[in-house]
């Protein structure tokens, strides 16, 4: 490799944290503008979306999931994760259960709904990613869907 080389990736790695967090930004906005309109009909529903994603995925990784479970996927204090699940059961999309490990706490579960709404959010999210890679080669569009889940596994260590 010559010096040329290795200035340019350099360069690279040290412009991959700032194009991450570029990136983050750019979706999370339009993430919830477009999705939330799409799924549901209107803006104000992304947070049942957020809260059934939340659900899902803590679901995948514990035995229950709670509210506090929930406060902690999305980064939320008590309060706020509480009443994103309160404004989500009552769309529909979640049940409240007492906890088979604390009486004094929910066990949160999708309903019939939230799966439908899930499964919806995934297929926007696949259809999203087809569209910005279809320009890419078969080979880089494996390539970077195996490093986004290398990354996602990741985040729980």
């Amino acid at each position: 490799m010559n010096a040329s080389n290795d200035n340019s990736e350099s360069a690279s790695l040290a412009e991959a944290g700032p194009a991450l967090f570029r990136l983050v930004r750019y979706w999370s906005r339009r993430w919830i503008l477009r999705t939330a309109t799409e799924l549901t009909g209107e803006m104000r529903h992304v947070q049942h979306i957020l809260a059934v994603e939340a659900v899902d995925t803590a679901g995948a990784r514990t035995d229950e999931v709670t509210v506090a479970t929930v406060a902690h996927h999305l980064g939320l204090d008590h309060s706020g994760a509480s009443r994103m699940v309160r404004d989500a059961t009552a769309a529909g999309y979640l049940v409240r259960a007492t906890s088979g490990q604390d009486r004094r706490r929910a066990s949160l579960q999708l309903t019939d709904a939230g799966r439908e709404l899930l499964a919806g959010s995934h297929q926007w999210q696949r259809h999203t990613f087809d569209e910005l890679t279809a320009g890419w080669s078969p080979v880089d569009r494996q390539r970077f869907a195996g490093y986004l889940l290398r990354l996602e596994n990741q985040l729980e260590r």
